[in-house]
């Protein structure tokens, strides 16, 4: 009964202006990835980890573990085309150690450096009970439906809106399966996990996320990082 991590960093970070992949921007003295796996590198649930690498990375990123103490990774594979490819990338690497019925795949976006520790136990814990859990958030905002992007005239009414963040786990046999499902039904660009398996109509069930949970896309979100990690500094000295 195993329970493992999959870190999706097969990104180049287009959005972020920046010449290297966001998930290797230095923030105070450490990639931003070595964020994302100390806190999976931690937990006391956690057994191993991998990480779906954008080639060209992959000897830099095992330099990196080595430096910080990443002792649980297991292994590194390449991205595929898209997300939905990367993952399954990811799922079959883990599948070949992973295999027993109760062993438990958390999937996490390596660009979400601030998941935290009570998180990845929701993730787990409403995964055993239920067969999967997705982090997720409340709604709060007012949600607008528009065609051409420049107007609205509709709304969608937030009270039963939730917002998917990850960790997103799944039985790692399931999981597999619902990939080589989607392939056979031609589903090859699902957004996330959690979309995949509504395309294919299956019950997902909602986990404990956090606003701190931040995925890290442009370059004010490095500066709400950085932020937030100074907040945690700051309370360390009281």
């Amino acid at each position: 009964m195993s329970c493992v991590a999959l870190i999706i960093a097969g990104g180049v970070g287009a959005r972020m202006g920046q010449d290297i992949p966001k998930q290797f921007i230095n923030v105070q003295d450490r990639p931003v990835i070595i964020y994302t796996l100390e806190a999976f590198q931690k937990h006391p649930g956690i057994d191993g980890i991998t990480v779906v690498c954008v080639d060209g990375w992959h000897d830099i990123l095992r330099a990196y573990a080595k430096q910080f103490g990443i002792t649980k990774l297991e292994s590194i594979v390449s991205g595929g085309a898209n997300g939905q490819s990367s993952i399954r990338n990811g799922l079959y690497d883990i599948a070949s150690r992973h295999s027993e019925d109760d062993d438990i795949v958390l999937i996490h976006d390596a660009i979400r450096p601030m998941v935290s520790q009570d998180i990845i136990s929701d993730n787990i814990r409403v995964c055993r009970e239920k067969g999967n859990a997705i982090a997720a958030l409340p709604c709060t905002a007012a949600m607008l439906v528009t065609e051409d992007q420049i107007s609205s005239d509709t709304q969608v009414p937030r009270d039963n809106l939730k917002v998917a963040q990850t960790p997103q786990a799944f039985f790692v046999n399931e999981i597999v399966g619902v990939h080589k499902e989607a392939l056979e039904k031609g589903i090859t660009n699902s957004v996330a996990s959690c979309t995949l398996y509504v395309e294919l109509g299956r019950t997902l069930y909602l986990a404990q996320g956090s606003e701190k949970n931040i995925k890290l896309t442009t370059s004010e979100d490095i500066e709400i990082f950085k932020a937030l990690l100074n907040a945690h500094k700051e309370s360390w000295m009281h």
